[in-house]
């Protein structure tokens, strides 16, 4: 079986958990905010949105085993780090998937991930250590999209064309509008995306599509992968 899941924030120990209680699962596609953050592992910070103390956690304390996870950049990550990759297999069986890959399905489906949005949350962070320029999508990530059939993307945030009842809505993120354009070139089928952290859904353009909540947040964060028809 194949989950799509939510923003992680790097709560690893809590995927740990979902993974250990569902055995079923053997490959997971995650939708941006996995929590890279290799340069700040241990350390603690005050999350001055909420208050609360946190620690950045590290990818190394996966347990996936055989389980692999392919996830897409969020708006919270270190975008440098990311950039400096030769290696997108960060630890075994987790897969970093950059702006324009695919992957084919044995069912014959190809997916699109492309993450990347605009952090709201930006003035509480410091540039080039807890936010990067790099978050938004580009122009250039646009022009080198590839020229294939795809039939379900997974992104950060969504198109602008799709209706979505979130605060995100006054901020005028760039990523949605390059996003319009995926939905344009590829009309998919299915599109699965998170970084608003509720759970909602709907059809835009005969694409079925899908806003998984964040882990911890109590909302619908992961569901099954749907079937080919």
């Amino acid at each position: 079986m194949i989950a799509i899941c939510g923003d992680f924030h790097g709560n690893f120990s809590d995927v740990n958990k979902f993974i250990a209680r569902h055995n079923e699962i053997s490959i997971i596609f995650q939708c941006g905010d996995f929590g890279f953050w290799p340069k700040l592992n241990g350390k603690t910070y005050v999350d001055e949105m909420s208050g609360k103390i946190k620690n950045y956690k590290t990818v190394k304390d996966l347990k996936n085993k055989n389980v692999q996870i392919f996830w897409c950049d969020g708006n919270h990550e270190d975008y440098d780090s990311i950039e400096s990759l030769t290696n997108y297999e960060i630890v075994p069986n987790v897969f970093y998937m950059k702006r324009g890959s695919t992957i084919k399905l044995n069912d014959g489906r190809n997916i699109l991930f492309i993450g990347g949005a605009l952090s709201i949350d930006k003035k509480y962070r410091t540039p080039g250590l807890s936010w990067f320029p790099q978050e938004t999508i580009t122009q250039k990530d646009i022009y080198n999209l590839p020229d294939k059939k795809i039939d379900i993307v997974i992104s950060h945030t969504a198109p602008l064309k799709f209706k979505l009842n979130d605060y995100h809505e006054e901020y005028k993120d760039p990523s949605r509008i390059a996003l319009d354009y995926v939905l344009e070139k590829y009309n998919p089928k299915l599109w699965y995306f998170g970084h608003m952290h509720k759970f909602q859904t709907g059809t835009t353009d005969g694409c079925s599509w899908f806003g998984l909540s964040a882990i911890n947040f109590g909302d619908r964060w992961w569901m099954y992968l749907e079937e080919k028809e």
